[in-house]
């Protein structure tokens, strides 16, 4: 359920989410509000859960992580104690940067981040190949990003 923010909370997140390091003053400035009220609606959004946390977004390209793949992988046991299994073991791969559980013809979609394709073999012969109940992998390598976004109009 999403709670119903009014024109000035859309207006702070869409700021925050721009820039999450803006100072107080210049938010308020933006917002049209002072800094005591604008702190106030950051906390109360904070506590509602709609803002989980501030972090720094590295670029991954200039870490040289440049060869995206996405793997489509199927489990042999897809009961809660396997999936359980399979979700602590692939936490721990780095260059895993995302992973869903899926309901369709596959369990779970990774994506996942390496320096080129030597890299990637590897990631797949020793990291994802390893994982618990893991059957079957299938790759496919992105050839360029077209939309690569966060939450920008809230």
């Amino acid at each position: 359920m999403t709670p119903e923010l009014d024109q000035t909370n859309r207006r702070i997140l869409a700021e925050l989410v721009a820039n999450a390091r803006i100072p107080i003053s210049e938010l308020a400035r933006k917002v049209g509000l002072s800094k005591t009220p604008v702190t106030q609606r950051i906390k109360q959004l904070e506590e509602m859960g709609l803002i989980t946390g501030y972090r720094a977004i590295l670029s991954p390209l200039r870490l040289g992580l440049t060869h995206v793949t996405y793997i489509e992988v199927r489990l042999s046991d897809t009961r809660q104690r396997a999936l359980e299994q399979f979700n602590d073991a692939v936490r721990a791969i780095s260059e895993v940067e995302e992973c869903y559980l899926i309901a369709g013809g596959f369990d779970y979609l990774l994506k996942v981040r390496s320096r080129d394709m030597t890299h990637f073999r590897q990631i797949m012969a020793d990291d994802i190949s390893a994982l618990p109940h893991v059957t079957a992998t299938t790759s496919y390598v992105a050839m360029e990003a077209v939309v690569e976004q966060s939450w920008t109009e809230i």
